[in-house]
């Protein structure tokens, strides 16, 4: 089942409850993942499900973040939002994970003593093994403390 008949689905789900809430993060959620797919002209692999998804969660925060301290209603359907999109977004890799996974991509490369100037090399080896599983800012920070 594609993501798209499973946040439609769920989406019915709300509107029989009446949770209006639920329903509009749902909509907008299946919104973003059909326009994905019309500009696709294909249908989404579940990377590219996962990148709108967390595409969707980024843009929430920052919609958050952005809110005037007293606009409390807007920050309040964010929350909601991001907690209805959570559901969805793939699961993240931990610190471990990805360490191990750095030191797989050091082995692979040859890298026995890694300093900085290997960072380009390893990133670009890593980051499709890790890409829309792991947040690219710790992904960074923890290449820089390996490479340290």
């Amino acid at each position: 089942m594609s993501m798209i008949d499973e946040v439609r689905s769920q989406m019915m789900e709300a509107m029989k409850n009446k949770n209006k809430d639920r329903k509009d993060a749902l909509s907008m959620l299946l919104s973003a993942l059909k326009n994905k797919a019309i500009d696709k002209r294909a249908d989404l692999t579940q990377a590219e499900e996962y990148e709108v998804v967390k595409k969707e969660i980024k843009q929430t925060r920052e919609t958050m973040e952005l809110a005037p301290a007293e606009r409390t209603d807007i920050k309040e359907a964010c929350e909601i939002r991001l907690a209805v999109y959570q559901e969805f977004a793939p699961e993240e890799m931990s610190e471990e994970n990805i360490r191990a996974q750095v030191k797989e991509v050091f082995e692979v490369l040859g890298i026995t003593e890694p300093s900085g100037k290997d960072k380009g090399k390893v990133m670009k080896e890593l980051m499709p093994r890790v890409k829309g599983r792991a947040d690219g800012s710790l992904v960074n920070k923890i290449v820089g403390e390996m490479l340290g």
